[in-house]
């Protein structure tokens, strides 16, 4: 299938009027050069909306939309709890994190580590996140938005690969952090928009004269048992979302580690004007993300009635996208586009961050400000090729992405957790407990999967995150730091404004009737 005329005008349009959009944040004023408080960190100047709309448009991707459509196609709305948790998980974040964060005055998660524990942990953490956001985040992308590209325009998918990755990278390269964050606004529109889009057609569909309404109910009588929050033992997907155990245990350290401790996330809240402000983004996010299994997961369910037998899950989307008419399906692949670009741009960002300022900076020599940022982008392009040449053979072979990425990062998240965790709150955590946890968590994490490689991964996260902690609080004592480097957390404020404690309150009603509709 190919786009039509009108439909090849509207992306080309929407391409052409973001980058130069991105540009034009981008611009130095007065003759300034960029230095990387600017490149990496937006100045530290983003507002509230900015900083919502950047951490959905960091967040929701192909991974997410492909991927957990693919899921919805699958095993149903039960995937939508990773969505629906990450909702409370921000403000988790966003009360209790942040401050710690913004009070010492933190511009990366690897820098935390070394200011809180120590250099060694730092350089260790430093090196797996790189591999982890350009062979696992960077890749699936890439990967997932390719498909789309394929089954909806026709265009070749490696053509698609390349193109997508080195669009995203031309559009960030210049302005860093604040082209990325500035221009999300519009990706979030168009990203909301077009999957109420697809949603509203595919439910129509469905519905016939009974209308959006009457699809829904149409839906949920045809196929229930894609509408069980709450798996049983003997439902075919119980391993990827083990029933009660999604609410009370291994889900929130995914949730946690994400939201708070992951640098192309958190690197959004970091550039805020004030923690204020950060907070108040925070709740906008979660609100968007309690909104997006309406966006992303409902078209995947709609798939299994209106485009049984798909070959692959991942496809339930692209197909749902023909459904739309000439125009319409222009918007919506510009939507699908948006979220590729927005988030690909993000995680090559904080990849540019991490290798400049926690590795390369690291070496001893004084560099200049300019040639800092002359080094990230040139990361940049490092790390955007080797996920354009790698995507294939590490994702080629996979039906359901968005599950492989869930599985294979939380061979480490258990540990990142415990070291965040206790770095943040426990004074006598120390470098050699950190460390303990880190090695021990993926040791444990490999030692399950082949030996109980039937264990729900989610289950086994938190049995490891259980290990993890008792090595590093032992640890912790029997090799205690030669010296304090706690964080400054006893003179933190934590109170939050009478908005953001509304805004809170409302995300935890609103969860509650959710589960309680849909257990």
């Amino acid at each position: 299938m190919g786009l039509a005329t009108l439909d090849i005008i509207v992306v080309v349009a929407y391409a052409i009027g973001i980058f130069g959009l991105a540009q034009w944040v981008s611009r130095d004023r007065g003759g300034e050069k960029k230095d990387t408080g600017d490149y990496f960190l937006a100045s530290k100047s983003l507002p509230w909306w900015a900083v919502g709309a950047s951490l959905i448009a960091a967040n929701i991707s192909a991974e997410q939309i492909v991927g957990m459509s693919g899921s919805g196609y699958a095993l149903g709305l039960a995937i939508a709890s990773y969505e629906w948790m990450a909702a409370i998980s921000l403000i988790i974040v966003g009360k209790y994190f942040l401050p710690i964060f913004l009070k010492n005055e933190i511009y990366s998660m690897p820098q935390f580590l070394e200011q809180r524990y120590g250099p060694s942990i730092r350089t260790l953490m430093a090196v797996f996140w790189l591999g982890l956001y350009v062979f696992v985040n960077l890749t699936s992308i890439i990967w997932l938005g390719s498909i789309a590209v394929h089954q909806v325009a026709g265009v070749d998918q490696d053509i698609a690969l390349i193109g997508l990755g080195l669009f995203a990278l031309l559009y960030q390269i210049r302005g860093g952090l604040k082209a990325v964050a500035l221009t999300d606004i519009v990706q979030v529109t168009l990203l909301v928009f077009g999957g109420l889009i697809v949603s509203g057609l595919t439910l129509s569909q469905i519905g016939g004269d009974s209308g959006i309404l009457g699809g829904f109910v149409e839906l949920t009588r045809r196929v229930p048992e894609k509408f069980d929050m709450i798996l049983t033992p003997d439902n075919p997907y119980y391993k990827d979302l083990p029933g009660i155990a999604v609410l009370v245990g291994g889900m929130w350290i995914v949730n946690l580690s994400y939201w708070g401790f992951n640098q192309y996330i958190i690197q959004r809240a970091l550039a805020a004007k004030s923690l204020k402000e950060a907070q108040k983004g925070i709740v906008f996010a979660a609100y968007l993300k309690l909104l997006m299994p309406v966006i992303i997961v409902l078209p995947g369910i709609a798939a299994v009635v209106l485009a049984p037998g798909l070959a692959r899950p991942d496809e339930a989307y692209p197909t749902m996208m023909r459904l739309l008419p000439t125009g319409l399906l222009g918007l919506v692949f510009a939507a699908l586009i948006a979220a590729v670009i927005a988030s690909t741009a993000s995680k090559v960002n904080s990849i540019a961050t991490i290798f400049t300022l926690d590795l390369y900076n690291q070496r001893g020599k004084v560099h200049s400000e300019r040639h800092l940022v002359k080094v990230g982008r040139i990361a940049a392009v490092v790390a955007t090729l080797l996920a354009i040449l790698t995507a294939r053979p590490l994702l080629g072979s996979f039906d359901q992405a968005f599950q492989f990425i869930q599985e294979y990062t939380g061979f480490f998240t258990p540990g990142i957790f415990v070291i965040f965790m206790l770095g943040l709150f426990w004074k006598s955590a120390s470098e050699a407990g950190a460390l303990g946890a880190a090695i021990g968590s993926f040791v444990m994490s490999l030692v399950i999967k082949q030996v109980w490689p039937d264990f729900p991964f989610i289950n086994r996260m938190g049995v490891v995150f259980v290990i993890a902690l008792v090595v590093a609080v032992v640890v912790s004592l029997l090799r205690p730091a030669a010296a304090s480097r706690n964080m400054i957390s006893t003179d933190v404020d934590y109170a939050t404004s009478r908005g953001f404690n509304i805004g809170a309150v409302g995300v935890i009603l609103i969860l509650i009737a959710l589960y309680a509709t849909w257990w």
